[in-house]
């Protein structure tokens, strides 16, 4: 197996396939390469304070974001274990038989997730097993659903629409991907009767949930630079909707956004992000490559301020919430920005071994789940 170096990312060869796959330190490594900020004292305006945690287990070297379906959460861990959590106490716990790499989905009906194999297992909203189904590569993104479809993302940049009912595969979705790219854990959003997803190479698809077909393409950022390392220009993180816009970010390349319906470019701004943004109706927030949360207008794309102070603690995607912007850092520690500012306004610790995951909203708040697999659900006071 031949390796790349790129930054602090390691490339490696996809199974047997020939496209070559960079593994970003955001996601998959356990410290940074460069050294980090050093966290200075800050005099907080607001307060974390926690509304319940728990643990279900170590994400190993995958992402596991939670499910939240109502007041319901779905957490899974690489070991195969599957829990319900109401009101922060734990329903149920499962083992699904075998370890899994996809996160978890639910619709609070059925609850799936899939495996490095390339399976896809979904379970009842008691737990109990459902369906197995079988996709084409390992799935890194936690299963989506939408009507009567639950939507994998495959590691081949594959996207199938697999029937809610029974896993049987009513459509697949595919394209012709650049031979170097990131491995993410980047799946698909659901607006409407279209599922988006970001691609290699900079593009944004909008897919037609009846029958796989593109609506509509966009460009989010074309590659360049000289080399093919230098070229890598991926969509790593889930679109995100509001509204009548969609935005999205690419590695090593723009924030764009679009028109929902025709996909018309609106604004682009040239910020590096892996990590992955928000939006409020005010403002888009971006986590960038190099650690600064950046808080653009949502009209037409101009700064508003940066926050710079994070530099290289691997950041996770930021969650808006009312008057705060929220995101996690390699360390497990949470920060609370001020939307109007992106001052500091509260920080507050977790486990110590870091926040990749995607953090969630839930009732009066949001919850973030670590490598380790604590689920901290936290408020803003």
């Amino acid at each position: 197996m031949r390796t790349l170096l790129a930054l602090s990312a390691a490339a490696l060869l996809a199974g047997c396939s020939t496209m070559e796959k960079i593994n970003p330190v955001n996601w998959f490594s356990s410290a940074p390469k460069v050294k980090p900020a050093e966290l200075q004292p800050i005099s907080p305006s607001a307060t974390l304070a926690p509304l319940w945690q728990s643990s279900v287990g170590s994400a190993g070297g995958y992402v596991f974001t939670p499910a939240v379906v109502g007041a319901s959460v779905y957490a899974a861990a690489q070991d195969g274990t599957i829990a319900r959590y109401d009101g922060g106490g734990q329903v149920w716990r499962i083992n699904a038989g075998q370890p899994i790499s996809g996160g978890v989905g639910s619709d609070g009906r059925l609850v799936a997730v899939a495996t490095a194999k390339g399976e896809v297992l979904a379970f009842d909203s008691a737990g109990k097993p459902k369906w197995t189904a079988r996709v084409t590569s390992e799935v890194l993104a936690a299963p989506q659903f939408a009507e009567d479809l639950v939507l994998v993302r495959s590691g081949d940049n594959r996207i199938f629409g697999l029937d809610a009912a029974d896993g049987k595969r009513k459509w697949v979705y595919q394209r012709s991907t650049p031979s170097l790219s990131l491995r993410s854990n980047v799946g698909v959003t659901v607006a409407g009767k279209a599922a988006l997803a970001g691609f290699p190479g900079g593009k944004l698809v909008a897919i037609a949930l009846n029958n796989g077909a593109a609506i509509w393409e966009a460009t989010v950022a074309l590659p360049k630079g000289a080399t093919e390392l230098e070229r890598v220009s991926d969509v790593t993180s889930a679109p995100v909707v509001a509204g009548r816009e969609v935005c999205a970010a690419a590695y090593q390349g723009r924030v764009s956004c679009f028109d929902l319906a025709s996909g018309n470019h609106l604004w682009s701004r040239d910020v590096s992000s892996a990590a992955g943004i928000d939006i409020d109706e005010r403002n888009v927030y971006v986590s960038d490559e190099k650690g600064a949360v950046h808080a653009l207008d949502r009209a037409n794309g101009a700064t508003l301020w940066k926050q710079d102070k994070l530099f290289m603690r691997q950041l996770s995607r930021p969650i808006a919430m009312a008057n705060h912007v929220a995101v996690g850092d390699y360390q497990g520690v949470v920060h609370l920005l001020r939307r109007d500012t992106g001052a500091f306004a509260a920080r507050s610790s977790t486990d110590s071994s870091g926040i990749a995951a995607e953090p969630v909203r839930v009732e009066r708040g949001f919850l973030m789940q670590t490598r380790n697999g604590g689920l901290y659900a936290l408020t803003v006071n």
